[in-house]
């Protein structure tokens, strides 16, 4: 789903709630992403749709609160530290992160590639880790910036692994916006999911960069929860060998998710054969 779409459902819920003026903060605080971390109040009233005294009104507010700043000499607003303290408690409950780092790190340095992990809830998934080897020539993306879910490995595994009525409703979704993306995505779901269940892990081979290759794992972050995890290993296409990527990266992935998930006692989304759930977490990554 993208950011408009977010933004207008956020102003609809808001006219029908009480918290209204929260709802509408929400939605200031939602126009800014990495790519634009500067905006003036006229792009900010574009993209949010609110009239210009409620929007100064909640600039306001939300400067008062340490949550944006105002930047005088180009006229626009910007996060202010506030934000990271609001997604500290987040980041402190992702134990998974300091778990994964060391063993991710370890991959991304032997395969020459970047290894991420995403968090995803509902539409929205976010990189929260990411570890790269020295001299990886892939992008590097900013924490908390959202991951594609039509053109990506890690957004492929996440849809993948949602139940089938909420991956319909994004694809009904995205049909609207890119009806010829929709159909593409289709396609693309129906062997992520095959791959997932004969595999362990998806592939994505350059739909989003033609220069970068990735698979993709999922995995739960609770038996009862509705939060998804994903690791991810993208390598540049002219670093691999012939089936490198489903000969060997895949299944180093697969071995570092699994080898997560025993650690910290969840029941794999898809059991791999070969791989036993008492094996133990720092014996696994001597394969890495």
């Amino acid at each position: 789903m993208n950011q408009m779409s977010q933004l207008s459902g956020v102003e609809m819920n808001a006219d029908k709630s009480s918290g209204g003026a929260l709802a509408r903060g929400i939605a200031v605080l939602q126009a800014f992403s990495v790519d634009k971390s500067r905006l003036t109040a006229k792009e900010l009233m574009a993209t949010t749709g609110l009239p210009k005294p409620t929007l100064f009104r909640l600039l306001t507010a939300l400067c008062d609160a340490n949550l944006l700043r105002y930047h005088e000499p180009d006229g626009c607003f910007m996060p202010a530290p506030g934000l990271a303290s609001l997604a500290a408690p987040l980041l402190a409950r992702t134990s998974i992160r300091q778990l994964a780092f060391g063993p991710m790190q370890t991959l991304a340095d032997r395969v020459g590639a970047q290894v991420s992990l995403g968090l995803g809830l509902g539409f929205d998934l976010v990189f929260i880790e990411l570890a790269q080897a020295k001299g990886c020539v892939t992008v590097r993306p900013s924490m908390g910036s959202r991951i594609s879910l039509a053109r990506t490995a890690t957004g492929r595994a996440y849809l993948s692994a949602l139940p089938e009525e909420k991956r319909q409703e994004y694809l009904a979704l995205l049909s609207q916006s890119n009806p010829e993306m929709s159909l593409l995505l289709q396609e693309r779901l129906a062997q992520a999911q095959q791959d997932l269940k004969e595999r362990g892990f998806c592939v994505n081979h350059g739909d989003l960069n033609r220069q970068i290759h990735a698979v993709a794992v999922p995995l739960r972050v609770a038996p009862d929860s509705d939060e998804m995890y994903v690791f991810n290993c993208a390598v540049p296409s002219f670093e691999l060998q012939p089936d490198q990527l489903l000969g060997d990266v895949g299944p180093r992935l697969v071995t570092l998710a699994r080898s997560i998930e025993a650690a910290l006692g969840l029941p794999p989304l898809y059991p791999v054969d070969g791989f036993s759930q008492s094996t133990s977490f720092s014996s696994t990554f001597t394969n890495l």
